[in-house]
């Protein structure tokens, strides 16, 4: 067997809590910070909704005093140990899947003897898996091995996958039921399975799923909204804009809005700005060329957090078109932004718009219906638009973090009881 052991911290400064003595059960008490493992199939600098959900709420949790661990797949495929904000980021051994841009996969047998290692190393109050892929799959597995309780989220649908894998419809439909039945025997292992939203809940349940699921907003940090002003206006003189921000795949469905451009009235002088990275990342500029609109296709690729809240500041509206959403954290920072919102009626989306009051929803993967949407709420007076953003803002109210955070916390010690009360066979 491979052993990955916690190397020593390389800062000094995020210290966790003493280490518990092995012979030493923790204690029971409601107000001790615990001691948390994540197992994540995506983290940062991996983009996506999984990976930045993962992040905020390790952070947000070590922010609250727990000692918290991550397992992540390494971005560059060397096993590393290290501090990030306040928490311990083990990266296992990885490598690059070839059938996506930028995902990294971790094989099983080198992963299962070191997913093993580390919880025996870290002894976590709870373990709390991000995915039932392959670290999730073998977090689940020794952490039920070890009597650890074991919390699972699920952010994955078969159509994330979809567009990356060639074969006859009939087979995609056929693996698609494997898929949720992998989902399901693994996930119903665990002690507590929450998804982002109540539509995601009744997905699952829709497919096979007979234990409880909670539905627990990913949440954002509204914090960094506060001085928003429901869309400010650009500059006299300036385009108009509508802002697009996430992986750059073909499920996310980002050309849907260069086509959708190239069929607008050319006189409302709508440009597209679209922020992030992925397969399309060359695609979307060749196909705004091919339609006519290259001028006003502008690809931004991978930028700073601080750029990025100054393209929601200074966007007329957001747009989602993607398909396969179970939450979407882009959308719910463009509403906490105060922006008007035209989405796809898909998955989880049409429940952050209110339909003709803060925004649009469109008939997904139709470019026509996405050109209407988008006039119309272009077409409107700035005062029109400033009332849509401000019930934006009263959506994005209920998505805290803090919540989140606050929820989670509960979940943990709700399920670290339950276990310390299961007799023992």
């Amino acid at each position: 067997m491979t052993r990955c052991p916690i190397l020593p911290a390389a800062d000094p400064s995020p210290q966790p809590s003493e280490s518990r003595s092995q012979g030493s059960p923790p204690s029971r008490r409601h107000d001790r910070p615990l001691r948390i493992v994540l197992a994540a199939e995506t983290y940062p600098p991996e983009i996506n909704g999984a990976g930045a959900f993962a992040n905020r709420l390790a952070t947000g949790l070590a922010a609250h005093g727990h000692e918290v661990h991550v397992i992540a797949p390494s971005a560059s495929g060397i096993p590393s140990h290290d501090w990030e904000d306040g928490v311990r980021i083990h990266r296992i051994l990885s490598h690059h899947w070839p059938l996506h841009p930028t995902w990294m996969i971790c094989m099983p047998w080198e992963t299962g003897p070191a997913v093993a290692q580390l919880l025996d190393d870290i002894r976590p109050d709870v373990v709390h898996t991000q995915a039932h892929f392959v670290i999730g799959r073998y977090a689940i597995t020794h952490a039920r091995r070890r009597g650890i309780p074991v919390v699972a989220t699920n952010h994955f649908m078969p159509d994330n996958v979809r567009p990356y894998v060639r074969a006859p419809r009939r087979l995609l439909d056929t693996a698609a039921r494997l898929a949720w039945w992998d989902l399901r025997s693994r996930f119903q292992r665990a002690d507590h399975i929450t998804v982002p939203t109540q539509l995601a809940s009744d997905l699952l349940t829709e497919n096979g799923f007979d234990h409880p699921v909670e539905a627990i907003s990913c949440g954002i940090d509204l914090a960094r909204f506060d001085d928003v002003d429901p869309v400010a206006e650009a500059a006299a003189g300036s385009a108009p804009t509508v802002l697009f921000v996430g992986r750059l795949s073909q499920e996310k469905r980002p050309q849907d809005i260069v086509e959708a451009l190239a069929l607008m009235d050319p006189a409302l002088g709508l440009e597209a700005r679209i922020v992030g990275a992925g397969d399309q990342e060359d695609v979307l500029p060749r196909l705004a060329q091919e339609h006519g609109v290259g001028d006003r296709v502008h690809v931004l690729g991978k930028i700073s957090d601080a750029q990025l809240d100054e393209e929601y500041r200074q966007a007329t509206v957001f747009c989602m078109p993607s398909t396969a959403e179970l939450q979407s954290i882009a959308t719910l920072e463009a509403l906490a932004s105060g922006l008007p919102v035209v989405l796809a009626d898909a998955v989880a989306l049409p429940h952050l718009v209110r339909d003709g009051v803060n925004g649009r929803l469109f008939r997904p993967r139709d470019p026509q219906d996405l050109a209407r949407a988008l006039t119309e709420v272009v077409a409107a007076s700035a005062q029109e638009r400033r009332a849509m953003g401000e019930v934006s803002q009263e959506i994005a109210a209920h998505h805290d973090i803090r919540r989140t955070i606050g929820r989670y916390e509960e979940v943990y010690r709700s399920v670290i009881d339950a276990r310390a009360q299961t007799p023992r066979g």
